[in-house]
This record gives C-alpha cells, structure tokens and sequence, in this order.
C-alpha cells in the first residue's frame, strides 16, 4: 500500500492549501496492478482528475473526470474507460457522461438464478480435464462478449435535496463462444486449448433456454427518469446524509423491458472522538427489478445506476453489490439486497502536498432473488426442477447444473476494506470478503479499485 501513496501523489498545478480547501487541479493516477479471482492481474493504469477553482466548492470539485486502460492476464479483458461529472458545468444541474469499451474473450456464465446454479468447482477453468477423444480441455463456464456503453445521465433541482433525473444508455453488445489463445505446459512443445463446445452457454443456446435472437449479443437504448434525494456531507466518503433514489429504467429498442429500481443509502457519524475523524455507520438498501417484458441475456448483468462510481456497474455479486461471490455470479430479473459497514478513520497525514488519510471498513452483505431469470424457460428442461448436462457425467463430474428449489436461498457474505484517500475524493479500495451461502462460495475474496462501495 506503500507504493499507491507514492503513485497518488503525483500533482500537478496543485496550489497551496487555504483554510483546509484545495484549489486548481488535482491529479490521482494508480496502477491497476491488483489481482481477482475471475480476471486474474490486471495491468495499466486509472485515475481521477479534479479541478477546484478557486476552492470554494472544496470538497466537492468543479469538474471530475475519471479514466482507466487496462488488461487482465487470465480472462484477458480488456478496459477502456473515460468519463466526466460535474454539478457545475450547467447551472442548477449534474452531468455525467461516460464512454467505455469492454472485450472479454473468457468471461464466464455461471448460469441464473444465484444458488439454483450449481457451481462445479472442479470444473472451473481447469485445463487438466479432457474432453474425451479430442485434445481439448474443459472451461465450462466460458463463453466470449464485447461491449461499447455511452451514456449520459442529468439531475435538476427540484427543491432543496431533492433532484429529478434522466438520462440515455446506448449499449452494443457482441455474444459468442469462448476465444481462448491456447496454453503451452511446461515441457510439452504444443498449446493446449479450451473445447468450445462443452459450456454452460452452448448448453443453454441449444436447449433454447438461451434465444436466437440474444445469443450474439445485440443493441439496446435504455433511457431512465427518477427523483434523487441527496443530504450527503461529502459525496466520495460522506460523514452524515442520506442519499435515495428511485426510478424507471427501459429499453426501447429491440427486446423491450422495463425495470424499476429503488436505493437508500444513509450515513449516520458516530460521536466517538477519533483525530482523523469520527468514524461513520453507513448502510444500503437496494431494490431492482423487471416489470415488463424480458431481459435479454447481454442486458441481464447490468446494474442500471443513475450516478457511476465505478467503470462497471454490473452485478450481482462482486465489488458493487454482494462483495464475496464471483462475477456476476447472480443473473437474475430481480433483486433485494444490503449492505452494512463500519467506516473508521485510523489516521490522517498530508504528502505531496495532498491530504491523504487511512481508513478501515469491516462490512456485511446480504441480498435474495425477488424474481427469477427464464424459469418457464428452464422449468421446460427440467425434471422435477433439477435440469443436468449429460456431457459432464462423461467428463467424470456431477451432471446437476440447475436446481430451482435452491432459487430463493438468502445470499449473504462479510468481510474488511482498506481504504486510502486523497484529498477526500480519491479513494483507493481493498476489500476482502467470504461468501457464506453455500455452492456460492468464492474462496477469500479480494477486490481492488477506487471508492466506497457506496
């Protein structure tokens, strides 16, 4: 953590501190070398940009724009990511516009409904199983996608604290099978390569659980509205405030749906005296789910937020909902969850002539299914709402890999983060959680990026 107090205080332009308020521009830049369970290293690098002005709007900036360009040595995902947020570029309204290009020729479909997917560990990108009479090995879950997203989102005042907003996502999706470069062991002169055929998402495409029209991906143009209750002290790390919002979230190009979406966040400061600051309880409350029509496969991940924090807003599972499981672990078309956690400032420094300080938050997560992806899909495959794939019981495996009775179980998992931030804003995060629904486990869970998770 040494070296990302280092890389943080890289600064240019900054001008001396006044009263506690930064003023001009103030420049984070890290290098992404962290490492997760699903994506393995990731290498590049990502930062914050701010400018303050003349420091009276301090700690909030005038402008902020946030960037990443990175790659990840297992999945080989490839990120590229610029956006922008400001209050003050329109008066009397936020804007925030991003653009992100996303290519992932390894990611992995665990399969729908959280639990009910049951989760083959052995199987899990494990080069060392063969498929019989071929040369090829197992990644079950694997299968390919690429993604271009460019949105923008808007809030006006309505009366003190409470904003309405809207905004347009245009997303371009590419679906497929898994690419997959080839692996050369040690010691033997040929690669060795993932069999394409034996996934979870060939099994899904050919027993029409999976669509024609949504298995390669496709165009979706979602456009939001809502209201936004905002009191927060601070927006990167608030110390007191509540922060709720509530809105409609469509699609109103080719498959059409409709999702409603619900958040209240509430940061509550306990008075214990601490010289870094008083530590802070924070809690969230969320709600999302589908109300009209079906979401198609390369939409159900998505996360719709009408503020990204974060270059990803996908879930569930992961660092922006239930921190312990696997990527987008839990696909489905509705979802209740929340989170708990304990913010405390250890300590607080300046360097570089930044402002930094250290904090720990010990947390808690929890969510369950509100409504189930494609089960009139799934039921009609099933026996007695268990469906197998016989190909796995070839492989030496257990062939079960969907269990509807197991849909509902609560999903629930605890954990501790790091945090170190800059000048209040930039925050870097590590976060290491346990999963404790079982067949959902993910090991020690470790995510690294930037902010509070909300």
């Amino acid at each position: 953590m040494c070296m990302f107090l280092l890389f943080a205080g890289i600064s240019a332009l900054a001008q001396e501190e006044e009263k506690e308020m930064k003023k001009g521009w103030s420049f984070g830049l890290l290098p992404t070398a962290t490492y997760s369970v699903d994506n393995g290293f990731q290498a590049g690098a990502f930062g914050d940009v701010y400018y303050y002005g003349d420091g009276s709007t301090y700690p909030d900036p005038l402008h902020k724009i946030s960037w990443e360009a990175s790659y990840f040595t297992h999945s080989h995902r490839m990120r590229l990511y610029l956006a922008y947020d400001s209050k003050y570029l329109i008066p009397n309204m936020r804007v925030n516009a991003s653009v992100t290009y996303m290519n992932d020729p390894l990611y992995s479909l665990w399969g729908f409904n959280g639990a009910a997917a049951t989760q083959n560990y052995d199987i899990w990108s494990n080069r060392n199983i063969m498929v019989p009479l071929t040369n090829n090995n197992v990644n079950y879950y694997g299968m390919s996608r690429n993604m271009l997203r460019i949105l923008a989102n808007f809030q006006g005042r309505i009366t003190d604290n409470l904003n309405w907003a809207a905004g347009v996502n245009f997303w371009k999706w590419g679906l497929g099978a898994m690419k997959d470069n080839g692996v050369k062991p040690k010691g033997e002169n040929e690669k060795k390569y993932y069999d394409t055929d034996v996934t979870l998402y060939n099994f899904l495409s050919k027993a029409g659980v999976i669509t024609e029209k949504e298995k390669n991906g496709g165009l979706a143009l979602e456009l939001n509205a809502g209201v936004v209750y905002d009191t927060r002290d601070i927006e990167a790390a608030p110390n007191k405030g509540i922060w709720a919002e509530a809105y409609l979230n469509g699609n109103v190009i080719n498959q059409q749906y409709l999702k409603a979406c619900a958040y209240f966040r509430h940061y509550i400061s306990i008075p214990i005296h601490i010289p870094a600051g008083e530590p802070v309880f924070a809690y969230r409350l969320a709600w999302q789910q589908t109300i009209a029509g079906e979401t198609p496969l390369y939409m159900i991940q998505n996360n719709p937020l009408l503020v990204q924090r974060n270059m990803i807003s996908e879930g569930f599972g992961s660092s922006n909902t239930i921190r312990g499981l696997r990527e987008n672990r839990i696909l489905a078309e509705g979802m209740a969850w929340a989170n708990i956690e304990l913010r405390v400032k250890l300590v607080s420094f300046k360097l570089f002539n930044q402002y930094f300080y250290i904090a720990v938050n010990p947390f808690f997560d929890a969510g369950i299914i509100t409504k189930q992806y494609k089960a009139d899909a799934l039921k009609k495959i099933s026996v007695d709402g268990k469906i197998e794939d016989p190909i796995l019981a070839t492989l030496g495996q257990n062939p079960l890999i969907y269990d509807a009775s197991k849909a509902g179980n609560l999903i629930y998992s605890g954990g501790a983060g790091l945090k170190i931030a800059m000048n209040q804003n930039f925050i870097v995060s590590a976060d290491f959680a346990k999963c404790f629904t079982k067949g959902m486990d993910a090991g020690l869970w470790i995510g690294i990026g930037i902010n509070y998770q909300f």
